[in-house]
């Protein structure tokens, strides 16, 4: 009987262990922090920065750094996060088609201007006949890199606005360009190998590039490319998300992006 109580009472202990403040807090669960999911630069910085103005409201949250544009989807859709923050409303568009998930956009936040540079080569007239050029592989971004290719005057399309067309739609290529499709968040560590590469923006910040004066060519701050805050149909209009929304398009933020990134990030207007 007394090895059975200790046994019993072990049990109990652990219990409450697992339940109280000690435990794992989940996205969702009540009394957690907002689980914000965001690539590093800009949007985690950014976040950062609305950290402080949520806390004195009484929301605090948890931002959850990744590398990639894939992860951050999957996890929202599976409830491992409250919302994330790094994606445009195309490349949500193509990821919700692909993958049957409804993820929907709260609020537009910034435009990254999309940039294509060269390691190699100081200007457009510097690309030799031939020239290797990297662009990012989701759907999304390829039409919108080949966008900016023909809006440098290096290719022409079949359709001049598409944003989702592909190598196969490129109507002309005076240079003989030859492309290579790459994960966006590993093309800035293969930039120096190639003669150009289209980098997105918060991959060219973390790799220390400075869109405004090293890349070769640059989108204007009239983008459609907004980046977006994303949630799911049953949490959109939680008041922490939307509360979320409403900081992050706050002047203290907007001007943080302002003095922070010099032009190389634009608040959404």
């Amino acid at each position: 009987m007394i090895r059975r109580s200790l046994l019993l009472s072990a049990v109990a202990v652990l219990t409450l262990a697992a339940c109280g403040q000690g435990a794992d807090k989940k996205a969702g669960a009540e009394g957690a922090p907002l689980l914000v999911g965001a690539t590093a630069v800009p949007h985690a910085e950014i976040l950062e920065q609305v950290k402080p103005i949520l806390a004195a409201e009484g929301v605090p949250i948890e931002i959850k750094v990744f590398n990639d544009y894939v992860q951050p989807n999957v996890q929202l859709a599976e409830k491992r996060l409250d919302v994330n923050y790094f994606q445009t409303k195309p490349y949500l568009d193509e990821f919700n088609a692909a993958r049957g998930t409804s993820l929907v956009t709260v609020a537009g936040v910034h435009v990254e201007p999309l940039g294509l540079y060269s390691r190699k080569h100081k200007a457009l007239t510097g690309l030799p006949n031939g020239a290797q050029v990297v662009l990012p592989n989701d759907a999304s971004n390829t039409g919108r890199a080949l966008l900016l290719l023909q809006a440098a005057g290096l290719i022409t399309l079949k359709d001049p606005q598409n944003p989702l067309q592909t190598v196969r739609d490129i109507a002309t290529n005076p240079k003989g360009l030859k492309f290579q499709e790459v994960e966006a968040a590993t093309i800035p560590r293969i930039l120096p190998q190639v003669d150009g590469a289209v980098i997105n923006t918060n991959y060219a910040l973390d790799a220390g590039l400075k869109p405004k004066t090293d890349a070769l060519q640059l989108e204007g701050a009239d983008s459609p490319y907004v980046n977006y805050l994303v949630a799911r149909p049953d949490n959109q209009n939680d008041p922490r998300i939307q509360a979320l929304a409403k900081a992050l398009r706050g002047q203290a933020i907007k001007d943080f992006i302002a003095s922070k990134y010099e032009g190389a990030v634009i608040p959404a207007a």
